[in-house]
């Protein structure tokens, strides 16, 4: 079995907006998602706003510059994760694709094992 990253990119303005109900269909959703997937779950998390990001980047010297926030300016943005265990992309992709992404997309990725 192969792990997967699936990163969850949300308009964060959109979802800030959503209401109660819009919220708990989200909620439902990821519940559902968990319940469907439980056993191959290996972690995952929602992460805060992306305000309270700080990015550090390098330049060609090696220097190093920290800044509050995220790097790109964009409408989407990294909102969540999950990693997970499957026996090949196909079924990872299949696993991401009950999961809700407001104003975004969802990101399958393999991990490459240590």
């Amino acid at each position: 079995m192969t792990q997967y990253l699936i990163l969850i990119y949300n308009n964060e303005a959109q979802l800030n907006a959503a209401d109660a109900a819009e919220v708990e269909q989200i909620h439902q959703a990821h519940g559902r998602f968990a319940r469907a997937h439980g056993p191959s779950l290996r972690g995952g998390a929602r992460l805060a706003d992306s305000v309270a990001a700080t990015t550090i980047r390098t330049d060609g010297t090696g220097a190093q510059t920290v800044t509050d926030g995220m790097f790109p300016e964009t409408k989407e943005v990294l909102g969540g994760y999950y990693v997970v265990e499957a026996a090949d992309l196909d079924e990872a992709i299949r696993m991401a694709r009950l999961l809700p992404s407001t104003g975004g997309g969802v990101e399958v990725r393999p991990i490459v094992p240590s």
